[in-house]
């Protein structure tokens, strides 16, 4: 059992029970940009005492406006690295799988070898994320997915339901219809936000690593995605019995 002390203020919330009880937990975030990297760094805040972050990605000038790794001083670094050496400063004693790899559909089953108790999905580009969605689905491992946290600019507007309940998300609507060719309408928490989207933000990509477009972003709108998603995950796991600690 890890040193829980400094969790003291978790303690007082939640109860020192449920403070180990997340301390026994297992976690995976896939995707350390603007929604997962605040996700992984609230999860682990939070005590999860263990956990697995995914990222092939480098940082990019461009990621300043929105993700925790990126700064002015490490453009080329690793996010998956730069974000495990953040996460085990918060914790040295949390137990952390780093995988530098981007998600591809190839490589989605053996992420399952690490037998998460529940996993964020934040990644960002659509056959790699629905083809997790569909295999996590499968497997019945807990998962909360975020979808568009672009082109828009209001956090109160944030909301999580059923994957078939999110409305007005150019994302979400694409993420439904690939998930409808496998038969899977509902089952799937989103993180959603149902604000109108600033359509004109619109840009075209290169078409690397399954994205072809993407819609500009501000600062807090992915970061409030990705606490909203880490508070789903931390909810779902103190609900779970405490005498199983």
């Amino acid at each position: 059992m890890q040193d829980i002390s400094w969790l003291g203020r978790t303690s007082l919330l939640i109860g020192e029970d449920r403070v180990r009880l997340l301390n026994q937990k297992h976690v995976m975030v896939v995707g350390m940009g603007g929604v997962g990297s605040f996700a992984a760094e609230f999860i682990c805040r939070s005590g999860v005492g263990s956990m697995t972050i995914i990222d092939g990605d480098v940082v990019d000038p461009t990621n300043r406006n929105r993700q925790l790794p990126a700064l002015s001083t490490n453009h080329g670094v690793s996010k998956a690295d730069i974000m495990a050496e953040r996460l085990l400063a918060i914790n040295p004693e949390l137990k952390l799988n780093v995988i530098k790899e981007f998600i591809n559909p190839e490589m989605v089953e053996k992420l399952f070898n690490y037998k998460p108790d529940y996993i964020v999905d934040a990644i960002d580009s659509l056959t790699p994320k629905v083809t997790f969605l569909k295999m996590a689905y499968e497997r019945k491992i807990p998962l909360v997915s975020s979808m568009g946290a672009g082109a828009k600019l209001d956090p109160t507007q944030i909301k999580v339901v059923d994957i078939s309940k999110t409305m007005i998300c150019p994302f979400a609507q694409q993420v439904r219809k690939m998930l409808k060719k496998d038969k899977i309408y509902k089952g799937i928490k989103a993180v959603f936000s149902p604000e109108e989207p600033m359509w004109e933000s619109l840009m075209l990509t290169d078409g690397k690593n399954y994205k072809k477009s993407a819609y500009g972003t501000i600062s807090y709108l992915p970061a409030t995605f990705g606490a909203v998603a880490a508070s789903v995950v931390i909810r779902d796991l103190i609900r779970t019995e405490v005498q199983e600690v």
